[in-house]
């Protein structure tokens, strides 16, 4: 029977990929309320908190709405403050929060089957300061222009490896070092789920970055770059593909949130 099977992998990689209307309101269920988590959680730190404590308050938060978690609880949330801290995806730690450094945080929930991923960067202010110094802004700046120039460019039957480098040509051209990771990944029943991926054409990602983009799929962007002595500056945005565009599903960080 092998001349006469055709394999259905396609088949079930389109279906799972274009999101249905209900799939996008479960989506945007899920989004919503990582949001609310992540603005409470915004109000619980301070200096001297560890990236432990924050964790701990967020999976307290998640599981008093009755929510599951996007991924392995042990790193989601995933916490990151300061400089020289350990690669994405990790268990948080003792390490407390600092004046003057930069903490960002990825984390999401799943809720009716379906999950949601962002990531939110924050600044310590030191004794003194009312707005952070002038090189965390650069660089969140330079993060905010990277995502849209990568929303701008997707649209159904552009290839996620051409949305990677609009995104990665900005971080560069502002002397940042690029990236050492795709783009974005799709989001559906898991948090990192289909096949078409926004990245590089590097060995690794295989085919996955030449996949079209189809109307209805859901994605991060999740550019970042280090600012030297401070921290990573991170943001991560979910979009749905649209004929016209890409679309937000969350509510973009437009602003660094700062911890007083």
């Amino acid at each position: 029977m092998a001349d006469r099977l055709v394999p259905a992998e396609r088949i079930i990689s389109a279906l799972r990929q274009r999101k249905s209307p209900d799939e996008l309101g479960r989506l945007r269920a899920a989004v919503t309320a990582a949001e609310e988590i992540f603005r409470d959680t915004h109000r619980f730190i301070a200096p001297g908190k560890t990236e432990a404590e924050i964790a701990a308050f967020m999976r307290h938060a998640t599981q008093a709405r009755g929510l599951g978690f996007a991924w392995d609880p042990r790193s989601c949330p995933s916490v990151f403050t300061g400089p020289d801290t350990a690669g994405a995806h990790y268990a948080p730690t003792g390490r407390p929060v600092e004046r003057g450094h930069v903490l960002n945080i990825d984390f999401g929930v799943r809720r009716d089957l379906y999950c949601s991923d962002l990531q939110r960067t924050m600044y310590v202010l030191r004794a003194g300061e009312s707005a952070p110094p002038p090189e965390v802004v650069h660089g969140f700046e330079t993060i905010l222009r990277s995502i849209e120039a990568a929303r701008a460019a997707m649209r159904p039957g552009v290839t996620g490896n051409a949305v990677d480098t609009a995104a990665r040509t900005v971080i560069t051209a502002a002397g940042y070092p690029e990236f050492p990771h795709a783009l974005g990944h799709q989001v559906g029943r898991f948090a990192h789920d289909g096949t078409a991926l926004l990245a590089p054409a590097w060995e690794k990602y295989a085919g996955k970055p030449f996949e079209p983009l189809e109307e209805g799929m859901v994605f991060t962007i999740e550019p970042r770059l280090p600012v030297p002595g401070r921290g990573v500056v991170t943001i991560e945005e979910m979009v749905v593909v649209r004929g016209g565009g890409a679309e937000y599903l969350s509510e973009p960080q437009t602003a660094l949130w700062l911890i007083p």
